[in-house]
């Protein structure tokens, strides 16, 4: 490869690597601790913390108003003036100068269109940041803190007690039991806010939980083993009237941070208040309102036997078929008998999932549920199968790690990567001289490479991982103190620096590249092999093989070559015994 040619290739690679680092960066660096707490909440908590401070951003602004109608926009409010501009352009208006805040406001058509404007720049903020976490190096346990549980379902009682009611074979009734377990754990985590959970199956009947941060063990053992989480309860039409209307008048100070009600005397002691959801184009769900419903549960979803979507005879659209057993089925039959004509809501996780009117006693045990679209169907199928599957879990092992200890090993592993590197490139100055810096310039860029490949592929650094990379430290400058000893030799036979330099790399390029061929094989066989630290310790040297390689006969071949052509050097300063 050409000179140029080896100059165009580590500027791109180094351009790219920048690319690969930025999310990284951003979110270390450039995002405050409030901000990467909002990021790591759930979607739900980030729709509610747009939605309330939107409403009282706006408020805020009209009492500003009301107080003084010649007050000009703040530095905080200039991207209002910008969208008030374009909106009176867009009304064939003249635009105000200069703009005032209740210009601004009157340029909007509602107040809900404000809103949402302003809860949009909210929303799109905290997005933005968590798109960044999400594209970053993230911290493993051992450097964050959290929890580890891992959690075995009993397909086998599964097995037992639906095997006359699934069409298929035994096989397919553990996989469907397995993927509704995985997503109900997925659903209830996320619900709760826990920042980013890793959730995953491990073998055929266990699951793996990460929850970094702080946890309460009580608390997540309550989510995992949680039993009785859909129900039907009946809606309490008066209530929720009188509700809403609170709450239209109230809507930053009706609920407190953890979702409860601030006043509960807002609505009748035997009565509670959920969100009432709908699912989004994107499968997220999406709150439309809030019902008040009766805190009698009519029926658990322990009793639904059988879930499935189908169509109704006359209007062909699409409705979900549920079968009770026994004891449900003279539940249901007797509590529809009274209560034909009110709504009666599906309650999963505290979250309404249907509202349907009993247009009929139900005493069959067979119940059709209609009023909504296929997707909204096929949702409220899973939502039902939760129930009759069933998967019994239990916590099989759990581990929790302190942050405080995650810090510590922050600092240590820090100042192990920061001393190893400072004795190395002391002792490669000081034996090597001259060709020393571009082994520190190597060393450094190595560094660089790895951090932007563990970003690029949004890796975990762990302590192993840590441990990888100071390996890697030791095995750069190996490769360059192979290199530098085989242009000592050249220059011992009295070849010119071009000659000596060309020939020393020509020689250590198979030395250098056998070494790191079987590391690298080595690596892979235990990343594909390993699990857990044994695995994020060999993803690491991998990765620092192959950043090693280049540095090594790329940009050291470069450094050289520039001192030659560009600085017409003649001599080589790589020994205290050579001239």
């Amino acid at each position: 490869m050409s000179k140029r040619g080896r100059l165009v290739l580590i500027l791109a690679v180094l351009a790219v690597c920048f690319l690969f680092l930025w999310p990284t960066l951003q979110w270390y660096a450039n995002t405050p601790k409030d901000q990467q707490a909002l990021a790591l909440s759930s979607l739900e908590n980030i729709k509610d913390y747009s939605s309330h401070k939107a409403s009282s951003d706006v408020k805020a602004m009209k009492a500003a108003v009301k107080a003084d109608k010649s007050i000009l926009l703040d530095e905080n409010q200039k991207w209002l003036e910008k969208v008030a501009k374009k909106n009176y352009r867009d009304m064939e208006q003249a635009v105000p100068n200069p703009m005032t805040l209740y210009d601004a406001l009157a340029s909007f058509s509602s107040q809900q269109e404000l809103e949402e404007l302003v809860e949009k720049r909210y929303r799109d903020e905290i997005l933005k940041n968590k798109k960044y976490y999400q594209n970053s190096v993230k911290l493993g346990l051992d450097l964050s803190g959290g929890m580890n549980v891992i959690v075995k379902a009993d397909l086998d009682s599964v097995v037992a007690a639906q095997k006359d009611n699934f069409a298929a074979d035994e096989q397919t009734l553990k996989q469907t039991a397995m993927q509704q377990a995985l997503e109900t754990l997925t659903n209830r985590i996320d619900r709760f806010g826990l920042s980013s959970p890793t959730i995953r199956q491990q073998g055929e009947d266990r699951i793996y939980i990460e929850l970094p941060g702080s946890a309460e063990t009580d608390q997540i053992n309550s989510i995992i083993q949680g039993r009785g989480i859909l129900n039907f309860r009946l809606v309490d039409n008066d209530a929720t009237q009188a509700f809403n209307s609170y709450f239209m008048q109230h809507p930053d100070s009706t609920f407190d941070s953890q979702g409860r009600l601030i006043d509960p005397s807002i609505i009748p002691d035997d009565c509670e208040v959920f969100g009432y959801y709908t699912t989004d184009e994107y499968g997220l769900d999406q709150r439309i309102g809030y019902l008040a419903v009766k805190k009698e549960i009519i029926l658990d979803g322990k009793h639904i036997k059988s879930a499935r979507v189908g169509t109704e005879d006359l209007t062909n659209r699409p409705s979900v078929n549920f079968t009770l057993d026994g004891e449900g089925t003279a539940i249901f039959g007797t509590f529809t008998s009274a209560n034909v004509g009110k709504s009666l809501a599906i309650v999963s996780d505290n979250r309404i999932k249907s509202n349907a009117t009993i247009q009929s006693a139900i005493t069959g045990g067979q119940v059709a549920i209609t009023g909504f679209g296929l997707e909204e169907a096929n949702n409220l199928e899973k939502v039902l199968q939760t129930a009759w599957l069933d998967v019994p879990l239990t916590v099989e092992s759990q581990q929790v790690i302190g942050a405080s200890l995650g810090d510590q090993s922050i600092r240590q592993g820090i100042t192990a990567i920061a001393v190893g590197l400072a004795l190395i490139m002391i002792f490669m100055l000081i034996w090597y001289k001259g060709a020393g810096i571009n082994a520190c310039v190597a060393q450094i860029l190595n560094l660089y490479i790895m951090f932007s490949i563990l970003s690029a592929f949004n890796l975990t650094i762990t302590l192993p991982t840590i441990a990888g990379m100071i390996l890697t430290i030791g095995m750069a400058v190996d490769a360059n103190v192979i290199i530098f000893e085989r242009i000592k030799e050249e220059r011992r036979l009295g070849k010119d620096r071009a000659s000596s330099i060309a020939v020393g790399f020509d020689n250590a390029f198979w030395a250098i590249m056998d070494s790191n061929i079987t590391t690298f094989i080595a690596a892979l066989f235990m990343s594909q092999l390993g699990t857990g630290s044994i695995q994020g310790f060999a993803v690491s040297l991998a990765i620092g093989v192959v950043s090693t390689v280049f540095t090594a006969l790329v940009v050291s071949r470069l450094m050289f070559d520039f001192g030659t052509q560009a600085l017409h050097r003649e001599n080589i300063s790589i020994s205290w015994r050579l001239k």
